[in-house]
């Protein structure tokens, strides 16, 4: 196995023992950017220089016998919406093509206090705005099981670096499955914690009541993991929650005898693939010989989640993408006056999926229909939520399939937007809620992976730690790969 395959786990024993330095795998890794992402296309930023000094800092640091940490030494890469002082942030947008911005994210600062080595920034859909990774307006990531297949989005280099082994961890984030649905489609462990328990300060807004940032890892031990490097409270975000934080790699015990796991009836509904159907049901019965308790339950206003997601979303995505104006930052285009300015800015610097989206919420905010439409589409968001509160009353879990289909192929649904927003129908009720949840490999459906998503309370990311791992120790679906030299030189002919 080459090094760049391995877990974080398995890196940090190497790293421990000395049985490879820092820049000796971040070189590897480099490496194997440069011979798979050409094809791949994951990255928007390689870090290359930069990466090798962290590393080499990395290595002095170690050789003197300090302290390493658990993530010390170990390269990973960020989706390209999260804040890097000195390195491009462009949100995979001609908008930001140019901006540089003066300071880190927090989830950033908190990753190089770990000591971890930065490759590089990563693509999306622009602004976030997307299910395939077909948005960005530099490039179209493809997926490592098969080029003709979208890896999913908007978190998808994320995802694919991962799958792909050009990073032993990424960062993505989360509006309404972002993480889960790359996740699912190529083959990795993908969270979407908690509202308020990763810091959002740094993070470019879409739409800030439903954003989270997570990690996409090869392993659940992995994801806690960096969990436990990102999470917690931070003064600079007023979003973010004052919660006691676990070491979420206590929850990484092979045992869910007794746990209660709920089947919601309406994610099985129309649009699920029957084959990603009866995947997820193998999944559910692996559990049941495991001791878990399952039955089915309801999410009565399940249906609605969609109309109203893409209601508040937008809406959001209006007021928050109104200070690209070519004033201050970002792309500027040349007009005779001021208002001109703003308008060619706009209508130049935006994609068709970011500017479709700012008319819908600037429709769905105007006067008249406020009450109509947003207004409304907010008493449904407490509706789901008290759902969610209904069920977990009675169940530790809730399980769903992560995505109704398996990876589509380019320009499948890219022009049906509706189709295309579908996509999400299993995973946007937990943004609206504001509850964690995590993606784990689950099997395959004509040679692509699936995903089984595993709802939980708000901030009992542990309990979904616990189910993950124990389901994860019992299969093999997560040691899987894709076999990347056939699928590049299948891809290429």
């Amino acid at each position: 196995m080459s090094v760049v395959e391995k877990s974080v786990s398995e890196l940090h024993e190497l790293l421990v023992h000395r049985d490879v330095s820092s820049t000796e795998l971040t070189k590897a890794y480099i490496d194997r950017i440069h011979s798979a992402d050409p094809d791949l296309q994951a990255y928007l930023t390689i870090l290359e220089d930069q990466a090798l000094a962290q590393a080499a800092e990395f290595d002095r640091k170690i050789a003197q016998g300090e302290d390493i940490g658990t993530l010390g030494g170990i390269p990973m890469a960020l989706k390209d919406n999260m804040c890097t002082e000195g390195v491009r942030t462009s949100c995979a947008s001609k908008m930001l093509d140019n901006f540089i911005p003066p300071y880190n994210a927090t989830v950033t600062d908190r990753l190089r206090a770990a000591g971890t080595i930065l490759l590089g920034k990563l693509n999306m859909d622009e602004f976030a705005m997307g299910s395939s990774t077909e948005n960005s307006n530099f490039a179209k990531t493809r997926n490592p099981w098969n080029l003709e297949c979208v890896p999913g989005g908007s978190s998808g280099g994320s995802a694919v670096s991962v799958a792909a082994d050009e990073a032993a961890f990424t960062l993505g984030s989360d509006t309404g499955g972002s993480i889960r649905q790359p996740a699912a489609f190529c083959g990795v462990v993908g969270m979407k914690p908690t509202y308020g328990a990763v810091s959002r300060f740094g993070l470019v807004a879409y739409a800030s009541s439903l954003d989270q940032i997570g990690p996409l890892t090869k392993t659940v031990r992995d994801n806690a993991l960096v969990m436990n490097a990102i999470a917690g409270h931070d003064l600079k975000d007023s979003t973010s929650v004052p919660y006691e934080k676990p070491d979420y790699t206590k929850f990484l015990v092979n045992d869910i005898k007794g746990l209660k796991i709920g089947i919601p009836r309406e994610y099985y509904g129309e649009g699920i693939d029957s084959d990603v159907a009866k995947g997820i049901q193998a999944g559910i019965q692996t559990l049941i010989d495991l001791g878990a308790e399952v039955e089915e339950c309801s999410l009565p206003h399940t249906e609605y989640a969609i109309p109203s997601y893409y209601l508040i979303a937008t809406a959001e995505a209006s007021s928050n993408l109104a200070r690209y104006d070519g004033v201050r930052y970002g792309y500027r285009a040349e007009a005779a006056d001021v208002l001109g300015m703003f308008k060619t800015t706009r209508a130049k610097g935006f994609g068709p999926e970011v500017k479709r989206r700012i008319m819908l919420g600037t429709y769905a905010l105007s006067s008249g229909y406020y009450d109509a439409y947003y207004l409304k589409a907010q008493k449904v968001r407490t509706l789901i939520k008290q759902d969610f509160d209904k069920a977990f009353e009675k169940y530790d879990v809730l399980l769903s399939p992560t995505a109704p289909t398996p990876a589509f192929k380019f320009g499948e649904k890219s022009a049906n937007p509706l189709a295309m927003y579908l996509s999400d129908v299993t995973t946007v009720p937990v943004n609206l809620a504001g509850i964690p949840a995590i993606s784990i490999p689950a099997g395959f459906v004509n040679g692509l992976p699936i995903g089984m998503q595993l709802m939980g309370k708000a901030f009992a990311e542990g309990t979904l730690y616990r189910i993950a791992y124990t389901f994860e120790q019992n299969t093999n679906y997560h040691t899987l790969k894709p076999n990347l030299g056939e699928v590049l030189a299948r891809g290429n002919r």
